[in-house]
C-alpha cells in the first residue's frame, strides 16, 4: 500500500538537498509544466542516490528530467514534488574504439556523443532530429528509436550496461561492456522505456557502430506507400553498401516544410502522394551513387510516373534531409498541434494511412493529418492541422480512429515517444490485462510508495 502524499517542510527539504548537491543546484522550479517546489541538479550517481534517499524518507515524489524534448508530458510536475535534472551529469567517461563501446553519464546530449565517437570513425547507431538536446538518459528512459532503428535497433538494443538509482536510493550498477552476458536476470531492461517510473538512469554503456565512409541519397516521388516499400526492398537488397535511412513524407508534410524553407526543384514537383528519402552508406562514393541510380531506374520501370532527385553534393544531401527533419515548421504553422506516434506493420501502412485520413475527415471535415516517418520499420508520426489541444470528446474520437486498427494487426499506439500522461489513459484500454498486471506488480515491487515520476505510464 502506497504512503499517502506528504506535505513537505520546504525549508527543511531545501536545506537537506542543498547539503548534498550545493545551494546553487537546488532552485525553485518554474514553468508551465513544472509546478514542483524545487529543481535539483546532482552531479554524480552518489548525489542522485542521496537526493532520492532524502525524498524517500520524507515521502516526496521525484520527476526525473533529461533533455526536455519529450512529447507526451513525461516530465510534468506538481507542487509537493521535486524535479531532478541530469544536466550536470554530462561527461563522456570513456570511448573504447576497439570494443566499439562508449561509457557516458545520462546527461550527455546525443549530438555530443556523436561528435566524440566520430573522432574514432564510430557512431551510436541511433539518430533523431532532436539530437542537439535529447540526452542519453532520456533516450534510454523512453526507449528512443530514430531513423536507423531498422538496422541497429532502438535504444534497448544499444544498451550493454547501466547504472540507475532505485526509488529507495539504492544504486543498481551493472556497467557491463560486453554483448554476451547470461549472469542472472538482465534487469537493466526494466529501466529502458520505463520513463523514470522505476528509477533514475545515471550512467550507460552503449554499443557503437562504424560510420560509413560515404553516403548517397535519393528522394523519390511515388504514387503510393506500396511503391515506397518496393523501393526500400530494392535498397535492402543492394549489393553495394547498406540502407542507412528510409523516410516517408506524405504530400501535405513535404509541401509544408518545402514552402517554409523556400525549397523548390523544377524537375521535382511536389505533387506525388508520397516522397521517399533513401540513404545508402558504404565505402565507395561512386559505387553508392551507381546503386542509388539503379534503384531509381528500377522504380521508374515499375512506376513510370515516379520522379526523383539524386543528391549531387553533401550540401544538397543535407538540404533534402532538412525537408524531413525540420518538424518545427509544423508547430510554427499550428502551435500546440496534437501529435501522435504509432508503429504499423509494413504491409498495412498504405491502408492504415488511408483509414486515418478518411476517418479524421469523417469526424470533422477540417481535420487533416501531416504524416511522415520511418518507413523501413513502420513508425509513423501524425500531426494534426489544429492549434492547441483538442477537446476531450474530440481527442477520444481521434484516438479511436488512429488506435483502433493497431492492436488487431500487431502495431503499437506509442512507437518511440512513450506514454507519459498523454497516452496513459489509452494504455489502460489498449493493453492486454495480463501485461498491465505484470507492469503493476513490477511498479509495486520497486516503488511501493509511488514516489518515482508518479502519474506517468501507470495510474
Amino acid at each position: 500500500m502506497a504512503r499517502p502524499p506528504s506535505t513537505p517542510d520546504l525549508q527543511a527539504l531545501r536545506h537537506a538537498l542543498s547539503a548534498v548537491v550545493g545551494a546553487p543546484y537546488v532552485r525553485d522550479a518554474v514553468g508551465p509544466d513544472h509546478m514542483a517546489d524545487f529543481l535539483v541538479l546532482p552531479g554524480s550517481t552518489a548525489e542522485v542516490a542521496a537526493v532520492v534517499t532524502i525524498c524517500h524518507a520524507q515521502g516526496v515524489s521525484i520527476v526525473p528530467q533529461g533533455g526536455h524534448t519529450g512529447l507526451v508530458g513525461g516530465c510534468q510536475s506538481h507542487p509537493g514534488q521535486i524535479v531532478l535534472s541530469l544536466t550536470r551529469m554530462a561527461q563522456i567517461e570513456a570511448i573504447y574504439p576497439d570494443e566499439r563501446v562508449a561509457v557516458v553519464q545520462a546527461g550527455v546530449a546525443l549530438e555530443i556523443l556523436q561528435n566524440a565517437a566520430l573522432a574514432y570513425g564510430l557512431e551510436p547507431g541511433i539518430d533523431l532530429a532532436a539530437r542537439g538536446t535529447a540526452t542519453i538518459g532520456g533516450m534510454v528512459s523512453t526507449n528512443a528509436g530514430g531513423i536507423m532503428a531498422h538496422r541497429y535497433g532502438v535504444m534497448r538494443h544499444r544498451v550493454l550496461g547501466m547504472e540507475a538509482v532505485l526509488p529507495d536510493g539504492t544504486i543498481y550498477s551493472d556497467m557491463t561492456r560486453v554483448v554476451k552476458n547470461t549472469a542472472g536476470y538482465d534487469l537493466k531492461h526494466l529501466f529502458v522505456g520505463a520513463e523514470g517510473t522505476l528509477g533514475i538512469v545515471t550512467r550507460v554503456v552503449l554499443k557503437l557502430e562504424p560510420v560509413p565512409q560515404s553516403t548517397a541519397t535519393v528522394m523519390l516521388g511515388l504514387p503510393s506507400a506500396a511503391a515506397a516499400l518496393e523501393a526500400i526492398s530494392l535498397a535492402l537488397r543492394s549489393d553495394v553498401g547498406h540502407l542507412r535511412a528510409a523516410e516517408g513524407l506524405w504530400q501535405p508534410y513535404i509541401q509544408l516544410t518545402a514552402r517554409a524553407q523556400g525549397w523548390a526543384e523544377p524537375s521535382f514537383p511536389l505533387d506525388q502522394p508520397i516522397c521517399l528519402l533513401l540513404m545508402l552508406g558504404g565505402g565507395n562514393q561512386a559505387d553508392l551513387t551507381e546503386a542509388i541510380e539503379q534503384i531509381f531506374g528500377a522504380t521508374l520501370d515499375r512506376h513510370p510516373t515516379a520522379t526523383g532527385i539524386i543528391a549531387a553534393s553533401q550540401r544538397q544531401e543535407a538540404d533534402l534531409w532538412r525537408l524531413r527533419e525540420d518538424t518545427d515548421q509544423l508547430y510554427r504553422a499550428h502551435p500546440g498541434a496534437p501529435s501522435y506516434d504509432v508503429s504499423v506493420p509494413l504491409s498495412e501502412i498504405g491502408a492504415y494511412v488511408d483509414h486515418v485520413v478518411n476517418g479524421l475527415a469523417g469526424i470533422d471535415g477540417g481535420i487533416a493529418p501531416f504524416v511522415f516517418g520511418h518507413l523501413a520499420d513502420g513508425n509513423l508520426h501524425i500531426v494534426l492541422n489544429r492549434n492547441g489541444p483538442l477537446t476531450a470528446d474530440l481527442s477520444r474520437a481521434v484516438e479511436e480512429v488512429l488506435y483502433t486498427p493497431l492492436r488487431a494487426f500487431g502495431g503499437s499506439f506509442s512507437a518511440e515517444h512513450g506514454v507519459g500522461v498523454k497516452r496513459m489513459s489509452y494504455l489502460g484500454t489498449a493493453t492486454d490485462p495480463g501485461k498491465l498486471r505484470a507492469m503493476a506488480l513490477v511498479k509495486q515491487a520497486l516503488d511501493p510508495d509511488r514516489l518515482m515520476n508518479p502519474g506517468k505510464v501507470l495510474p
